[in-house]
């Protein structure tokens, strides 16, 4: 008998069917897909639309730029990554405070850190597709960054990047 059943606690899994279905849901409309590759744009999909919808709206050419992003890394058809970017976008809205840390703690997993960089430069430039990263979506991507173990130093030098999106440097406060 294990201490923890002793104690009548049961061990943790490593996620509730819930917290398994907000990414099941993505995974689901990439089918066709090897299950390992499928579950990898679904996290990806996931982290973007975090993103995204971190003003609590999803603008359209977020949205384009999304779809153009997993659609081409992800090796997709346009209608693939359409239906892959909705999901996601969906399930953020409705279990993103779930699935948000879960997503990350999975990227960081499976991705080495050139990948993980390529995935924060995927983050601002979803960021800025409507011309503008806000305060809001700048501190969600640094947060993501710090979840993905990314240095501060590789967090601004890719954030340097795009310096004439920022809200911030172009609005200051009055």
């Amino acid at each position: 008998m294990s201490i923890l059943h002793w104690l009548g606690l049961k061990p943790k899994e490593s996620a509730s069917p819930s917290e398994r279905d907000v990414l099941g849901r993505i995974t689901a409309a990439l089918e066709g897909l090897p299950p390992e590759r499928a579950r990898f744009i679904a996290v990806f999909a996931f982290v973007l639309s975090r993103v995204a919808y971190a003003d609590l709206e999803i603008s359209e050419a977020e949205t384009r730029q999304m779809e153009r992003i997993v659609a081409e890394y992800g090796g997709l058809e346009p209608e693939q990554a359409r239906r892959a970017v909705a999901v996601a976008q969906a399930e953020n809205q409705l279990h993103g405070a779930t699935g948000n840390y879960l997503a990350t703690r999975e990227l960081r997993a499976l991705c080495t850190t050139e990948e993980k960089l390529t995935l924060l430069r995927c983050l601002f430039a979803v960021s800025a597709a409507d011309d503008s990263i806000s305060t809001v979506e700048e501190e969600a991507i640094r947060q993501i960054g710090n979840e993905l173990g990314l240095t501060r130093e590789e967090y601004v030098a890719i954030r340097a990047e795009f310096r004439e999106k920022r809200a911030v440097l172009r609005d200051p406060p009055r």
